[in-house]
């Protein structure tokens, strides 16, 4: 059973924890403000709702969201760790780390194979040091990276500390690379997949991710939005009488 599905065992309670599968090119906030939509219009009323860790548009998986007094636990659900699954593009580099941006430099693969790329994950598996990638929405000095990058600015990346659990390539069909990593909260997979490929003294890319697992919740629990929203627009709504 969903876990909506159980919370909704009391008609009127709206403290909710709702799994999303998070489609291709949505943002997080897209997710957020349609079931903020949706709910008021059942409801007759606005309910306070966040969500615990964004996901970049080209990225699709699980997004936890959290309404009414549920959002008190946002920051809680934010510090579990994660699991994505994914693909990379080796021998060339974005701008932006990911398919948002065109390839601007290109390195040959044929020095690379499935043993050397292995071995390299070893380097990128336990506690690690991550710069931001220069597209990203982290603020610094007032300012969100990408008005930088998107204006050609200068500005000097704060790393910060972080872990990897596991680095594991799952198949190798250069220059086409699949993996999966599990990792602490704060974890940039675009800027990993590119620290990767200049560890080699080549170049990768983000092709595609995919966010599988927060914690203990499982994407596979997850509703489809097309599926929540039909089953919101059937639950029957009791209102409270006047003066209750």
């Amino acid at each position: 059973m969903n876990i909506l599905h159980r919370q909704l065992a009391e008609i009127n309670q709206t403290n909710w924890l709702v799994l999303v599968d998070k489609p291709l090119d949505w943002t997080s906030f897209d997710v957020v403000n349609k079931l903020r939509y949706k709910l008021k219009h059942r409801f007759g009323k606005k309910i306070k709702i966040g969500h615990a860790g964004t996901l970049d548009p080209k990225a699709t998986g699980l997004l936890l969201l959290c309404t009414a007094a549920y959002t008190k636990q946002i920051e809680t659900l934010q510090g579990l760790d994660k699991t994505y699954t994914g693909t990379m593009t080796m021998g060339a580099s974005t701008p932006s780390y990911d398919t948002e941006t065109t390839p601007d430099a290109f390195f040959p693969i044929d020095t690379l194979n499935a043993e050397i790329l292995r071995e390299q994950t070893q380097l990128f598996t336990g506690k690690i040091s991550q710069k931001p990638p220069i597209f990203s929405a982290i603020k610094q000095d007032g300012k969100k990276l990408y008005e930088y990058a998107r204006k050609n600015e200068s500005v000097e990346l704060k790393a910060r500390e972080l872990r990897i659990h596991q680095f594991e390539l799952t198949a190798i069909n250069l220059p086409q690379v699949a993996f999966e990593v599990s990792c602490s909260k704060g974890t940039y997979i675009r800027s990993l997949v590119h620290d990767f490929g200049a560890s080699l003294h080549n170049a990768a890319y983000l092709e595609s991710l995919r966010r599988t697992r927060i914690g203990d919740f499982s994407v596979a629990s997850a509703w489809q939005i097309p599926e929540l929203i039909d089953f919101l627009d059937n639950i029957p709504v009791v209102l409270p009488h006047e003066g209750n």
